[in-house]
């Protein structure tokens, strides 16, 4: 695809960020396109940060199997819009931001005039259904809001959003009948019985409720809904596409299919009906809620009484630059501010809000429970969000991050298998990826004293989990000090990544005086010795007899012990040990030539073919940006004798991974984590291993940077001689006095102060290497 830039930060002026304590709008800077196309899987539609709808345009409804065999364009459409395509379905209300799985979009509305029609029809025949051809040009998405002009209707489309309500705005160009079609059988991660039960009711000639269980991804979900309209309903009905239908039964003594107030089913469509006039705006209010159709009403009385859309949307994007002016930066460029304050954006897109106004949410028992004195939160994508955005929260957004090791606390009490969650959302656990990276969040709030939590139950609950011998090959990695090949897939990546977060419960012991906890678990945190061949120089599958696996390939992603990466990658997974392992794999300026050549090399095509681990979009050599196992790789010259590469490498994948374009991410957000990268490089900083205090450094791409903490400090970051070229720090100062080593801590960060670079176009190959 040509490559199309963004106009937001050309019709923008470059703004100089203000003194700190002054509100900017910075929501001019974040365009939501980027990452539409390819591999972002990043959504444009309406949202408030961490909210619990996400009312977005969907571009297509993919069948997840087709002839019995998956679909792999389901894969294209985790977000449910794809900037190429040429048609609208609809407008549905939970989305994910950047994963690599797909499952929600619950309840999609489209609009239409002319000849009602209840079927999406195609692509290529938009005509042959209710959906609609649209141009990006009469497109437009900014935070809080979306337009678009729907082509086959002539109708304007425009989206909002509180916490838990999306409000619709539709405009219509003529006096006419109108239609607004409810799609109950619409779903991301959609396939033939997923939807187990929905239920409509038609309460008066305004309200309509109703609810949607589904057995998806998450196996089972329920998600209630209360839509009201902004003038009375003409006429309503439904069509009942199951066949054969039989779930009428005794109902057949009413026509069900109009103006009849209940109608339930597995394939329904509703419409409801309007006379409106020439220019005239029907406005529609969309409340979510995990527990009921009567907490969804109390939502939408709370959040969004009236029919003021404008105010709605003025009142969303004025939470947005709440949380966007926590950091000010200045840029060299116009589009760095877009990629900054876009990646923020994305980064407070999750987890999201999980309960009514009154606390009430259901748990992972399927129970309604009360959050007492916590927000409950839910998305947990913790494979990939505990290696930068959860830490990142911790600088931000402490007293949500908090919240949301609560919520994982509630979730570990209601789970039968008494374990923290290991990819989770809306009430469910869905066992994706491996590891129990709960953990490392836990670890680095407690080791960052923002524990505004019970954290002797918090380290309880995570050796509870590193204890629970039926987990994923947990036994033979208990027994055996590394998990088989031959006994369990993936056995590599899920010893290093069970040793890294067994040094984080080492570390919470440490801290909180538990000693024979803490020799267990760094005792266990060795564990990746276990599977490092010596004679290789890499980690390597190992088999329940003691011997390695003869088949061997350290490039190839697949059958080799590994997950999203290959031994390459994965043999530079121990970042809770870096200096032993750099001696392990034969000394400093050795590993520093590893590292080189990662970056460099050239992958044969072999290793492209027939993988859906691994693709071109993300990698610079053998170095996968667009997975995150490598992500703090950047950073392990630090560790070496050669800190200067670190500065040269991130300010290089800064440039390559991140551009202000609809493809401008370099693979799956993943729920922010992408975004939280950049972040933090930009700013010059990286938390290597969380659950440690120190930050390594890097090499900031801002000229300047205001970080407000919510202990009402401001921690400032300077950087002298900023250019383009000059991607290398000769030295730095915190508060004035030279810091002649290679990482900050979060205690001088939290004190607030300033720390400034000294950056020049030559490597200063003096400076101290880690510890």
């Amino acid at each position: 695809m040509k490559k199309t830039l963004l106009t937001a930060f050309l019709l923008a002026p470059f703004l100089a960020m203000a003194q700190s304590g002054n509100t900017q709008d910075l929501t001019q800077y974040v365009n939501p396109m980027i990452g539409t196309a390819k591999m972002g899987h990043t959504y444009p539609g309406a949202t408030v940060p961490f909210g619990m709808v996400q009312l977005s345009p969907d571009t297509d409804t993919i069948p997840y199997e087709v002839n019995g065999q998956y679909n792999k364009d389901v894969y294209k459409y985790c977000a449910g819009y794809q900037y190429d395509d040429p048609t609208i379905v609809g407008f549905s209300h939970t989305h994910f931001s950047g994963t690599g799985h797909s499952d929600l979009g619950d309840f999609l509305l489209m609009p239409t005039t002319g000849k009602l029609q209840l079927n999406p029809g195609t692509e290529d025949k938009p005509e042959s259904g209710y959906r609609s051809a649209f141009s990006h040009q009469n497109e437009k998405a900014e935070p809080g809001y979306y337009r678009v002009q729907l082509d086959d209707h002539n109708i304007t489309a425009e989206l909002t959003a509180t916490n838990r309500v999306g409000m619709h705005q539709y405009t219509f160009p003529e006096k006419e009948e109108a239609h607004v079609i409810l799609d109950l059988m619409h779903g991301i991660y959609n396939y033939d019985g997923k939807n187990v039960w929905t239920f409509v009711r038609v309460e008066n000639d305004t309200l309509v409720t109703g609810y949607k269980q589904t057995n998806g991804w998450a196996r089972t979900r329920t998600v209630y809904f209360a839509m009201s309209f902004s003038k009375p309903i003409k006429s309503y009905g439904n069509k009942d596409f199951s066949e054969p239908q039989v779930y009428k039964g005794f109902w057949r003594k009413f026509d069900q299919e109009h103006n009849f107030p209940e109608f339930a089913g597995t394939k329904l469509r509703a419409y409801f009906n309007f006379d409106v006039e020439a220019g005239e705006q029907l406005q529609v209010k969309f409340a979510l809620s995990p527990v009921s159709t009567e907490g969804a009403l109390a939502n939408m009385q709370a959040e969004a009484p009236g029919w003021d859309f404008e105010g709605v949307r003025r009142q969303s994007q004025a939470l947005w630059n709440k949380e966007l002016n926590k950091i000010q930066v200045k840029t060299l460029a116009k589009e760095d501010l877009v990629n900054f304050y876009t990646a923020m954006y994305h980064t407070f897109l999750g987890p999201t809000t999980y309960m009514d106004v009154d606390g009430k949410y259901r748990g992972l028992d399927q129970n309604i429970h009360q959050a007492e004195g916590f927000t409950n939160y839910t998305t947990f994508s913790l494979w990939d969000t505990y290696r930068a955005l959860h830490p990142f929260f911790n600088i931000v957004q402490p007293k949500r991050n908090a919240d949301m090791v609560k919520s994982m606390l509630a979730h570990y009490d209601q789970s039968v298998h008494r374990m923290l969650p290991v990819w989770s959302h809306h009430a469910n656990e869905n066992w994706c990826m491996i590891g129990y990276h709960s953990v490392p969040v836990i670890a680095d709030a407690i080791i960052k004293d923002n524990a505004d939590f019970d954290v002797e139950r918090a380290l309880e609950a995570c050796v509870q989990t590193a204890r629970t011998r039926y987990y994923d090959g947990l036994d033979y990695y208990m027994d055996m000090g590394y998990v088989p090949e031959d006994k369990n897939g993936s056995s590599v990546s899920k010893t290093l990544e069970y040793a890294y977060d067994d040094w984080c419960i080492a570390q919470m012991a440490k801290k909180l005086g538990r000693q024979e906890l803490y020799e267990e678990f760094i005792q266990r945190s060795q564990n990746y010795k276990n599977v490092y061949d010596a004679r290789t120089g890499y980690m390597r599958p190992k088999l329940s007899d003691g011997t390695w696996k003869k088949e061997f390939d350290p490039l190839d992603t697949h059958g080799q012990g590994f997950i999203e990466g290959n031994s390459w990658n994965y043999s530079l997974y121990v970042p809770h040990d870096p200096a032993t392992m750099i001696g392990m794999m034969g000394g400093k300026h050795r590993f520093a030539q590893h590292l080189d050549s990662l970056f460099t090399m050239e992958l044969p095509d072999k290793y492209f073919a027939n993988t859906e681990d691994i693709s071109r979009d993300g990698i610079i050599g053998n170095y996968v940006h667009g997975n995150e196992p490598s992500h703090h790789v950047a950073y392990l010259y630090n560790w070496t004798d050669e800190p200067w590469k670190t500065q040269e490498r991130t300010r290089m994948i800064l440039k390559a991974m991140y551009k202000p374009t609809v493809d401008g991410l370099g693979g799956n957000d993943d729920c922010g984590q992408m975004s939280a990268w950049y972040i933090f490089s930009a700013l010059g900083f990286y938390p290597v291993a969380p659950g440690s205090e120190q930050y390594a450094i890097g090499s900031p791409a801002v000229k300047e940077a205001r970080i407000q903490l919510e202990n009402g400090k401001t921690f400032i970051i300077h950087t002298k001689n900023q250019r383009d070229k000059n991607v290398y720090v000769q030295r730095m100062e915190l508060n004035g006095k030279p810091l002649n080593r290679s990482y900050l801590t979060h205690s001088e960060l939290a004190k607030g102060g300033e720390l400034t670079f000294y950056m020049g176009a030559k490597p200063n190959k003096k400076q101290v290497s880690m510890p």
